[in-house]
């Protein structure tokens, strides 16, 4: 299976092969403020299984445990398409909103909930975080 995820103009694509390792939401300030919504959901896939076509612009910036983070936006409509940690160099995480697909697999864990909006209503049987599920 095959998925694509895209930005608003669709000149950044990203064709998934698969299901997810993972599919998680997050809920840590930095996703709110580069989302611009209460939360950022997130798909993670081995880079294997990410094919990715397009023009990219990335911000990096320092993540938890002073590891980097680096994200891929388009430089025509700035949609924040995917990212790359180096907690796993050889994961990306594409965001769910971009497959634009409601039949898309919910997520399975819930991170930086210490930061939750207390009205966020989650899935059934979801685990819980209180920070980062990869935290060493």
């Amino acid at each position: 299976m095959e998925r694509l995820a895209q930005c608003h103009c669709g000149s950044l694509r990203a064709t998934a092969s698969g299901e997810p390792i993972l599919v998680n939401t997050c809920h840590c300030k930095d996703c709110q403020r580069r989302t611009g919504a209460v939360a950022g959901d997130g798909a993670i896939y081995d880079k294997a299984q990410v094919r990715i076509e397009g023009a990219s612009r990335i911000f990096e910036r320092e993540a938890q445990a002073g590891r980097r983070i680096r994200f891929h936006f388009c430089p025509n409509c700035g949609t924040s398409l995917y990212w790359e940690g180096d907690i796993r160099p050889d994961w990306y995480v594409v965001a769910v909103g971009a497959f634009a697909d409601p039949d898309f697999p919910p997520p399975s864990v819930s991170i930086f909930e210490e930061s939750m909006h207390p009205w966020v209503l989650l899935p059934d049987n979801i685990k819980h975080a209180r920070r980062s599920f990869l935290a060493s």
